[in-house]
């Protein structure tokens, strides 16, 4: 029986949760964009996992795919300007002024951004990117 998308990015994000690797999990998050290419926050993990696989060039793909599906979403921005800053692509500036002023309307934004910053690092320790790009919007 085949999954439905709902479950299949439910089961992926519980896996990732869990700390399964991100390489196991890219193909979940494959198939689900796949078969559901207009799914922002499925191109919002996607783009995540390969930033955090050292695949920029992946990673800035999914993560073009997910702001211009939901321009609105702060964590898009951030996978976004991560990867500009990977892949030495100008105009991160423009990424991070958008996620500042999102997470400024929204606090739980700024809650799950700084957890998903948090979370980067953990997996990914002195990750030069993030590191920046956490600066960069909070100023610390």
């Amino acid at each position: 029986m085949t999954q439905t998308v709902e479950t299949l990015f439910d089961t992926g994000l519980e896996r990732y949760k869990a700390g399964e690797a991100a390489t196991d999990l890219i193909p979940v998050f494959k198939e689900v964009c796949d078969r559901a290419p207009k799914l922002s926050s499925a191109w919002i993990c996607l783009a995540w996992l390969y930033l955090l696989e050292d695949k920029p060039n992946s990673g800035l793909k999914a993560a073009q795919k997910a702001v211009k599906l939901n321009p609105q979403d702060p964590q898009a921005r951030v996978n976004l300007a991560i990867a500009m800053l990977e892949t030495n692509q100008k105009g991160v500036r423009q990424h991070i002024d958008v996620t500042q002023q999102l997470i400024l309307v929204n606090p739980e934004w700024r809650e799950e951004i700084q957890n998903s910053i948090a979370d980067g690092l953990s997996r990914k320790p002195d990750w030069p990117s993030l590191v920046k790009v956490k600066n960069w919007i909070f100023g610390d």
